[in-house]
């Protein structure tokens, strides 16, 4: 965000239930809105989706079962699938049994090979987050931070929301910020990062706990690379920031829209009129071409 841009211009949510399309192209991450995305563009290498809230029925949206379906058909329908998709945490609503069985039936719809996911506060309310873990724990062993590597690029799955509390910052903790810190310190700096949490990984508003304690530690971690990317979901809404060679970057949830930060009491779903509901749940298009960033929200109501 820079200072000739207004937080609420910086903030605007437009376009209907879908994720972003991230592509490589010459060691550059770029996002296309997905209604618009080519095989010219780069390799399609994977999709982000956050926060579909599977067992959601308040008045917000009553039927986020349709809009997650609404964004499956749209990454279904592009002319080249990408090879794999993260989802960036609040899977379900209230980490019941019930709602995991039915979000991982939707979600296997994706024409993906591979399906990367972090938990977000809503997926771990009984406290281990049993329920999460027996389903999406494998690649972590259980702990829920992994690092895998995809088409030369370095992924890292992070975990801050196990010890979360109303409107407190997010956490890693001592001990996965110290296994962080050993799994970036063998790479290159010339290697791109892809680093994806549920809750932001820099503080964008305290008061609602839209942040993450260790944030800056986070930070000078990944400052040695020359492309860095950081994907968080929690706040469903396109907040972006560029800090050097870093991007960070906040997803809209397929399910309900939250209010701009600062805006009201706090957050937590926002009730819209029913036919401005899909311009509050959309798409982010994300161009990196040598090293200059354009962003472009694109509706698809």
């Amino acid at each position: 965000m820079t200072d000739t841009t207004s937080r609420r211009d910086a903030l605007k949510c437009l376009g209907v239930g879908a994720g972003t399309l991230f592509t490589l192209s010459g060691g550059v991450f770029s996002a296309f809105d997905m209604a618009e995305a080519r095989t010219d563009m780069g390799i399609p290498l994977f999709l982000q989706i956050s926060d579909t809230h599977i067992g959601f029925n308040k008045d917000a949206n009553p039927d986020v079962v349709g809009t997650l379906n609404q964004t499956i058909d749209v990454v279904n329908a592009l002319p080249q699938q990408p090879a794999f998709a993260i989802h960036t945490g609040d899977v379900t609503h209230l980490s019941k049994a019930g709602e995991f069985d039915a979000a991982s039936g939707l979600l296997s719809r994706l024409k993906v090979s591979e399906l990367h996911v972090v938990p977000g506060e809503h997926d771990v309310t009984d406290g281990p987050g049993t329920e999460f873990f027996a389903r999406f724990g494998k690649p972590s062993a259980g702990r829920g931070y992994y690092s895998f590597d995809a088409h030369g690029v370095h992924f890292v799955a992070l975990v801050n929301v196990m010890n979360f509390k109303p409107n407190g910052l997010g956490a890693l903790g001592e001990d996965q910020l110290g296994w962080l810190k050993d799994d970036l310190a063998g790479r290159s700096a010339s290697q791109p990062v892809v680093v994806f949490a549920h809750m932001p990984l820099w503080t964008i508003y305290e008061p609602w706990g839209w942040g993450t304690g260790e944030g800056e530690q986070i930070a000078a971690l990944l400052r040695r690379f020359g492309s860095v990317t950081v994907l968080n979901g929690h706040i469903h809404q396109i907040v972006q920031k560029v800090e050097g060679n870093i991007l960070f970057h906040t997803a809209r949830s397929t399910a309900f829209p939250q209010p701009l930060a600062g805006d009201g009491p706090g957050p937590g779903p926002m009730v819209v009129p029913a036919a401005q509901l899909p311009g509050m749940l959309g798409v982010t298009t994300v161009v990196m071409r040598k090293k200059k960033l354009s962003l472009t929200d694109t509706t698809l109501a």
